[in-house]
């Protein structure tokens, strides 16, 4: 293995999940490699943990078939540009994180033009819920696979894909953010409800309409509420316009404190489907969960998705506790309905929380260490097998 001071990785992350995981991997590679030198691509996290990227990450963080189709060159000159990099400086193991999209295609150009180079995957792509065969095919450019959600490396051996370790995820390490203490626990008696509309522009531009006309129904149904909606920094005052004209205040929330400050004594969730339905799972916080996109897109997706609910509580447990209400089913009037009992505590609330109580052991290591420190060994085995 190199010396720790001129040990190199090379890390691409190409949306603000993927920064947060790539800063908490960056802190644990660096406890455990003092000296460790980084380059590659990434957002603010990872830039304060010291990473130059090679450019923004709102460049390359889209989803959907049409918006990727919409910025192709854009994307495909920075996957280019990306390969190019990491095969010019050679680093002791190139860590991809989420964004197969994009960060899939890099590693297959990578492995094609240097073989020798190690390619750790952080985050399985959803091979679970669709497109099974990505699987097989990963084990020709990615050597080692870190998953963040327990039934995955079992589904990576029946799909045959390559090898994959279950290194827990990262908020399992943020109980202490995410669960009120004996002050604020009475707080969740209050009438305050999270929005989580998305941390992409179209997501929010989608949902946001919609979540305002539900939350004019709850109020007409419940009476006065406090709605606080925790913004990426990037949204935050675009979000701050568009709910300007709401039936209600808004209080925006910046940073990470604030977000989970409100976590930490919110009633209820209304949320865009994504890694945010977890985050509330461990806050057990009960949540009516929403998706949308476009005609063509949906159309795609109900031909090809392989599950029974894209909310990952509810494919975690295996049932589908949390309501999802998905393109023509995603109106203010389901979620308005869904929203009155979670937030004035009838059976459904109750019934909700005892769910997502079964999300923690489902979820904790069986060893000890935490998520980021059992991903940096991984890597860091890769690094030794390569010396």
């Amino acid at each position: 293995m190199s010396e720790c001071s001129s040990l190199r990785i090379f890390i691409v992350a190409g949306e603000e999940s993927g920064d947060q995981l790539g800063f908490k991997l960056m802190q644990a590679l660096r406890a455990k490699a003092p000296g460790v030198q980084f380059s590659g691509v990434g957002g603010k996290a990872m830039t304060q943990e010291g990473l130059s990227s090679l450019f923004a990450i709102d460049d390359i963080a889209v989803m959907g078939f049409l918006p990727v189709f919409a910025r192709l060159p854009l994307l495909l000159k920075r996957i280019a540009q990306t390969a190019e990099a990491v095969v010019e400086q050679k680093p002791d193991v190139l860590v991809i994180i989420d964004s197969p999209d994009f960060t899939h295609r890099v590693a297959r150009i990578v492995r094609k033009a240097d073989p020798k180079i190690p390619i750790i995957n952080y985050v399985s792509p959803t091979v679970w819920a669709w497109r099974p065969g990505r699987a097989k095919k990963m084990r020709a450019y990615v050597d080692h696979l870190l998953a963040l959600l327990p039934f995955e490396p079992r589904a990576h051996e029946d799909l045959d894909g390559p090898p994959c370790t279950y290194v827990g995820h990262p908020l399992i390490e943020r109980f202490a953010d995410l669960r009120p203490n004996d002050v604020e626990i009475f707080e969740r008696e209050k009438p305050r409800l999270l929005i989580l509309p998305g941390s992409r522009r179209s997501e929010v531009a989608r949902l946001l309409p919609i979540f305002r006309d539900a939350i004019a129904l709850l109020v007409n149904r419940i009476g006065p509420i406090e709605a606080l909606l925790p913004a990426v920094d990037r949204l935050a005052d675009d979000i701050t316009r568009q709910t300007r004209d709401w039936p209600i205040p808004v209080k925006i929330l910046r940073g990470e404190a604030e977000k989970w400050r409100a976590f930490r004594t919110a009633r209820a969730a209304l949320a865009a489907s994504g890694t945010v339905t977890l985050e509330l799972a461990l806050s057990q916080i009960p949540m009516v969960t929403a998706y949308k996109v476009n005609p063509v897109e949906a159309a795609i997706a109900r031909r090809v998705v392989r599950v029974s609910s894209v909310i990952l509580p509810n494919i975690i447990l295996g049932e589908n506790v949390v309501p999802e209400f998905l393109q023509e089913d995603c109106n203010s009037q389901n979620l308005s309905e869904a929203l009155i009992p979670l937030m004035q505590g009838v059976a459904a609330r109750t019934s909700q929380l005892k769910a997502l109580q079964r999300v923690d052991d489902l979820m904790r290591l069986s060893v000890d260490g935490s998520p980021s420190q059992k991903a940096a060994e991984i890597v860091l085995s890769y690094v030794k097998q390569s010396a």
